[in-house]
C-alpha cells in the first residue's frame, strides 16, 4: 500500500515537473509556428509513456538503485570485512588507503557495466558509426567511454578513502584533456567531449552516487556532503581522455601499419 501510495505521489510529482516542457513545446506550436500538431493522438500518448515511464524510473530509484549502492559501500567498508582480507593489517580502526582496495575493484566493475549498458551512450556509438561511414566503431567507442568511467570512478573512490581534495584530480584531468586536444585526431575531438556528457544519465548516475554518498557515510572521517559527491565529475572527465586515447592509439596503429608495409615494399 506505501509503494502504490509513493507511485501515485511520483506520478503527480512527474506531471507537474514535465508540465513545462509541455507548455513550451505546444506554446510554441500553436502560437508561433501556428500548425496543428501532426499525429496529435500519437504525441498525447508518447507523453503518457513517458510520465509512467519516469514515475516508475524513479520509484525504482528510491527502492533498489539508491539502497543498493549504499549497501555495497557499507559492507565493503565494515571493519570485518576489511580485517578478512588484510592478513592482519588492520590495526584497531587504523585504516590505510590499500584496505579498500575491494572498493576500488567493485567501482571500477560498476562503472565499466552502467557504462556498457547506458542507452544514451549506445544512441550516440550508433550514430557516430553511421555519420563516419564505419570508421568510428561502435562497440570500440562503447568500450572506451565504459574504461574510461571505469577509471575516474576508481579514482574517485580512492580521492574519497583519501580524503584528497577534489579540485586536484579535476584540474590534473582537464590539462591532460587540453594537451590530447592538439594530438587527437580531430574526427574525434568533438565526440570525445561528447562522451563525457552521455555517461552522467539514468543507469550511471543513481548508482554512482549511490556509491559515493555510501562510501563517505562509512569511512571513517569523511562527510556526506564534503566528500561524498564529486564521483560523477570523474565518471564525465575521464572518458573524453579515454576516447582521445583510443583514437590516438588507432591512429598510431595505422601509422605504424603503413610504414610496415612501405618498408616491406622498400625492400622487395
Amino acid at each position: 500500500m506505501d509503494t502504490l501510495v509513493f507511485l501515485f505521489e511520483t506520478i503527480l510529482a512527474t506531471v507537474w515537473d514535465v508540465l513545462p516542457i509541455i507548455s513550451i513545446i505546444f506554446g510554441f506550436q500553436f502560437f508561433v509556428i501556428r500548425k496543428p500538431i501532426p499525429n496529435l493522438g500519437r504525441v498525447i500518448r508518447g507523453f503518457i509513456f513517458v510520465l509512467l515511464g519516469l514515475a516508475f524510473f524513479l520509484v525504482g530509484l528510491e527502492m533498489a538503485l539508491f539502497p543498493l549502492g549504499k549497501t555495497m559501500a557499507t559492507q565493503l567498508t565494515a571493519t570485518d570485512f576489511i580485517a578478512r582480507w588484510s592478513e592482519g593489517s588492520v590495526i584497531g580502526n587504523t585504516m590505510d588507503w590499500w584496505d579498500y582496495r575491494w572498493v576500488y575493484a567493485f567501482a571500477f566493475a560498476i562503472g565499466f557495466a552502467t557504462t556498457i549498458a547506458e542507452p544514451s551512450l549506445l544512441a550516440v556509438a550508433l550514430k557516430a558509426n553511421e555519420v563516419s561511414g564505419g570508421a568510428i566503431k561502435t562497440n570500440g567507442l562503447r568500450i572506451a567511454v565504459a574504461l574510461g568511467v571505469a577509471v575516474g570512478i576508481a579514482l574517485g573512490t580512492y580521492r574519497i578513502v583519501t580524503g584528497t581534495p577534489l579540485h586536484w584530480y579535476i584540474i590534473a584531468g582537464y590539462i591532460i584533456v587540453i594537451i590530447q586536444t592538439f594530438f587527437a585526431p580531430k574526427l574525434i575531438i568533438a565526440l570525445a567531449y561528447d562522451s563525457g556528457g552521455v555517461t552522467t544519465s539514468t543507469v550511471t548516475v543513481p548508482l554512482v552516487a549511490a556509491l559515493g554518498l555510501g562510501l563517505a557515510s562509512t569511512v571513517p572521517g569523511r562527510s556526506p556532503v564534503l566528500d561524498g559527491f564529486g564521483l560523477i565529475a570523474f565518471a564525465s572527465l575521464f572518458p573524453i581522455i579515454s576516447v582521445m586515447g583510443y583514437a590516438q592509439l588507432a591512429e598510431w596503429r595505422a601509422k605504424r601499419q603503413q610504414f610496415l608495409g612501405d618498408k616491406t615494399c622498400i625492400s622487395k
